[in-house]
């Protein structure tokens, strides 16, 4: 699992993410090839208030975690690291938002293909060095944080964890088939990341579970289906 959350800031995240029509219901086909009756999709936080409030779910997260903000010691990181593509863009609104509570890191990010000119190389932005925070919008595969950490390695830096909007809690497959544990797992257990999450989809159930909108409730029957079979 991902370390706890905090579930009044959780249940502010799931609430923002359906309003922004990020979290939708109905019948989705994931990468896996199973059909989900949720799917999340950071890419429709697309205009300047929705990028803003995300950054200061992020933010309000890491601030609270004793993994990233031992108490009376600071946060507890050197900068951050956006995995192309949608982590680019939230690694640089974290960057804004943590700035503004007093914590300016710096941050980088990753091109999929080398330049070969300018200023050439992989990697844009500050200079990766100490402890790196990756940020990105969920774990599916574990291949983009894999990627992350060898990158950030190869540059000098100690890859320190990994932040993420949404741990949707379900096995990972590997060659086609489920295996026991899910890619959030696997990062923390295998990789050796703490992972922390906005939202788990046990937050998402409740949420349902306990909406006063009849609309709303009703998915809570087909989430708890599709977790009582794929959940870890």
């Amino acid at each position: 699992m991902t370390s706890p959350t905090d579930s009044q800031l959780a249940t502010e995240f799931v609430h923002f993410a359906v309003s922004a029509g990020v979290l939708r219901f109905g019948q989705f086909k994931t990468k896996a090839g199973r059909m989900s009756p949720y799917f999340f999709n950071a890419g429709l936080f697309d205009d300047g208030a929705k990028l803003a409030r995300l950054a200061q779910f992020y933010s309000r997260r890491l601030l609270a975690d004793a993994a990233f903000a031992p108490a009376g010691q600071g946060l507890g990181l050197d900068m951050l690291f956006g995995p192309a593509y949608k982590g680019i863009t939230l690694a640089a609104a974290l960057a804004v938002d943590l700035a503004g509570r007093g914590h300016n890191l710096p941050f980088a990010y990753n091109r999929k293909e080398a330049k070969d000119h300018g200023e050439g190389g992989m990697l844009v932005g500050a200079p990766v060095r100490g402890r790196v925070l990756i940020v990105d919008d969920v774990i599916s595969a574990g291949t983009s944080v894999r990627e992350s950490i060898a990158m950030i390695r190869t540059a000098g830096g100690t890859p320190a964890g990994v932040a993420i909007a949404l741990d949707r809690q379900e096995r990972a497959t590997q060659d086609g088939h489920d295996v026991p544990h899910s890619a959030v797992q696997f990062v923390q257990r295998e990789l050796g990341l703490p992972v922390v999450a906005v939202a788990t989809l046990a937050d998402l159930l409740q949420v349902l579970r306990s909406s006063d909108d009849a609309n709303l409730a009703a998915h809570a029957a087909p989430v708890a289906a599709y977790r009582d079979r794929y959940g870890v």
